[in-house]
């Protein structure tokens, strides 16, 4: 759900990038603000996706540059997590932490809303729609929106994020495989 930060490798037109199976979109919106989409087809049932995502405390198990996805206690008896991303880039250590609030849509969507945290904005939700009933298959997509604080360059955020989205989702997918295997 957080992406950490590194310097980005461009893609050829700026505009998508992604792995073999992992579409990658970025819209750029006003006050520095981008829109990426990430989406993949998964086969596996809503069900068993959602099962993955909402292991909130075991994301930072499988999903690459997550160093820690904790449950917070939320006022209003909701869902909240604070997680923070993690990678050595340029001989630095690069952190970035976000306090989310979620709210569950079983088994459709998972929205999340920035409570605190190391940008301006950072929300989205997390999509499920079934494709195929046999064998299952479920499109998974992501969206964020996403502005910096003034002293990161969104330009190289957005790359970053483009190309953690792209492993995320290929991390989910894996994970959701390994679990159907056992």
């Amino acid at each position: 759900m957080v992406a950490a930060i590194e310097p980005p490798q461009a893609s050829p037109n700026g505009a998508s990038e992604g792995t073999e199976a992992v579409a990658v979109e970025t819209e750029t919106l006003e006050r520095r603000r981008r829109c990426i989409t990430a989406r993949t087809p998964i086969e596996a049932a809503p069900e068993a996706i959602w099962a993955v995502l909402t292991d909130y405390e075991a994301l930072a198990e499988f999903i690459p540059n997550l160093s820690a996805s904790n449950r917070l206690e939320r006022p209003d008896g909701g869902i909240r997590l604070e997680q923070i991303g993690a990678q050595r880039a340029l001989g630095l250590d690069i952190r970035a932490r976000v306090v989310l609030d979620l709210e569950e849509d079983f088994p459709d969507q998972i929205r999340f809303a920035l409570v605190e945290g190391d940008f301006q904005e950072f929300s989205g939700a997390w999509q499920l729609h079934p494709l195929a009933a046999d064998p299952p298959q479920t499109e998974l997509a992501y969206t964020v929106t996403v502005r910096p604080k003034r002293t990161l360059p969104v330009a190289a955020i957005a790359r970053r994020l483009r190309q953690d989205l792209a492993a995320n989702l290929e991390a989910v997918r894996q994970r959701v495989a390994e679990r159907a295997a056992t």
